[in-house]
C-alpha cells in the first residue's frame, strides 16, 4: 500500500466568550512576532477591537487583509500583499471564504496558518481542502491549519441557517463513506477504517440528536466539534474521501450550473437524500433529520430550478471521473435523474 501523509492541527481551542484570548492562543502555538489577518469586511467590524487588543497584549504585530470573494484574482492580490508583510503566521477569520483564502495563501507562501471560524456552515474549518473558484470544479488540496480557535458565542450570533448547513455537510459523510467503501471494493484504492468511522461518528451525532434540536434549537458547540472532527478525519485519510462522495459532486455540479444558489452544506444535504436512495440507504431518515435541524430538502427551498437539479445529477460524476462513487454504477440518463429527484421529493 502506498504511504499517505497525515497533516493535523497542533492545537484546537473551543470556548465561549474567549475571543479575548486569541493572542494567548497564538503565543502558545508558535510565538509569532507578526500575523497577517484575513477577514471579510463585516466580520472585521464585529471582532476587530477584541482581536487587536488580544494581539497587543502579547506584543504581536498585525496587518488586516480583506477577502471580498473566492475568485482566483482576489486570492492572488491578497497573496501579493501578504508576501510584503513578512509575517510568521496567517489567520483566516470568518466564514468559509476567509479560511479558504488563508489556506491557499499559507500553502503557496509556505507560511503556517490558523483557522478562526465565525460560522459553522461546513467542515472546512479544520481540513486541508479548499473551495476556490477556478477551472477545477471541486475542492483543492492546500494545507491543514496549524491551529483552530473557536469562540462559540461568535458562532451563535451567525444566522441559524449556517449551523443547519453545517449539519447537512456532516450528514453527507454517510454517503461519502459508503462511496469510499465502494471505491475500495471496485478499484482497490486505500480505505482508512479509522478516518471513515470518525467521519461517520460526526454524522451520527447529528442524526441521533436532530429531534432534540428541533425542539430546543441547534447545539452550536456539538456541531462545531463534529465539524472539526470531520475535518480531522480528512487529515487522517490524506484525502477528502471520508467526507466527500457523490453528494459533494452533485453540490459542485450545482455550483457550476446555478452559482450562488444555496449554501455548500445545504446542497450536500439535498444531494445526500438522492445518493442515499441510489446506495440503498435510508434516505427518508436523512430527509427527516434535515427537516428537524432546519436544513432544506427540496430544490425550491434553495431557489434552484428542477431542470438544474436534473442537469447536476447528470454532470456530477464527470467532474471527478477518477473518484469512484455510486454514480459510476449507473448510467445517469435524464429520465433516471428525473425519477430519482421526484421519488425523493427533491423536485
Amino acid at each position: 500500500m502506498p504511504s499517505h501523509t497525515m497533516e493535523l492541527p497542533r492545537l484546537i481551542v473551543v470556548g465561549e466568550n474567549n475571543i479575548k484570548d486569541f493572542g494567548e492562543f497564538l503565543f502558545s502555538l508558535n510565538k509569532p512576532k507578526k500575523i497577517s489577518l484575513i477577514s471579510g469586511i463585516h466580520v472585521k467590524k464585529i471582532i476587530k477591537k477584541k482581536i487587536e487588543r488580544s494581539l497587543k497584549l502579547k506584543k504581536i504585530k498585525f496587518t488586516w487583509h480583506i477577502s471580498k470573494d473566492n475568485q482566483i484574482s482576489t486570492l492572488s492580490q491578497i497573496q501579493k500583499d501578504i508576501k510584503k508583510d513578512h509575517s510568521d503566521l496567517l489567520a483566516g477569520i470568518g466564514g468559509g471564504r476567509s479560511v479558504d483564502t488563508a489556506k491557499m495563501v499559507s500553502f503557496n507562501l509556505d507560511i503556517p496558518f490558523v483557522s478562526v471560524p465565525t460560522a459553522a456552515s461546513h467542515d472546512g474549518m479544520a481540513s486541508p481542502f479548499v473551495s476556490i473558484k477556478s477551472d477545477k470544479p471541486h475542492s483543492l488540496v492546500a494545507t491543514a491549519p496549524l491551529g483552530v480557535f473557536v469562540d462559540i458565542n461568535v458562532i451563535k450570533k451567525a444566522p441559524s441557517k449556517l449551523l443547519a448547513s453545517g449539519c447537512g455537510d456532516l450528514i453527507a459523510n454517510i454517503i461519502a463513506v459508503k462511496d469510499w467503501q465502494l471505491g475500495h471494493k471496485k478499484t482497490g484504492e486505500y480505505y482508512g477504517m479509522y478516518s471513515a468511522d470518525l467521519a461517520l461518528l460526526s454524522a451520527k451525532i447529528i442524526m441521533e440528536n436532530s429531534r432534540k434540536y428541533s425542539k430546543e434549537g441547534l447545539d452550536a458547540r456539538v456541531i462545531v466539534e463534529a465539524l472539526i472532527s470531520a475535518g480531522v478525519a480528512s487529515c487522517i485519510a490524506g484525502s477528502s474521501r471520508p467526507c466527500s462522495g457523490a453528494e459533494h459532486l452533485f453540490s459542485h455540479a450545482l455550483d457550476k450550473i446555478a452559482p450562488g444558489k444555496g449554501l455548500h452544506g445545504e446542497k450536500c444535504g439535498i444531494g445526500s437524500i438522492m445518493m442515499a436512495k441510489l446506495q440503498g440507504q435510508d434516505w427518508k431518515k436523512i430527509v427527516k433529520t434535515l427537516n428537524e435541524v432546519g436544513a432544506p430538502t427540496t430544490a425550491k427551498q434553495i431557489g434552484v430550478k428542477e431542470s438544474e437539479i436534473i442537469e447536476a445529477l447528470m454532470m456530477a460524476q464527470e467532474l471527478r471521473p477518477e473518484r469512484y462513487t455510486i454514480l459510476k454504477e449507473i448510467e445517469m440518463t435524464e429520465q433516471r435523474a428525473i425519477n430519482l429527484a421526484k421519488r425523493t421529493k427533491v423536485i
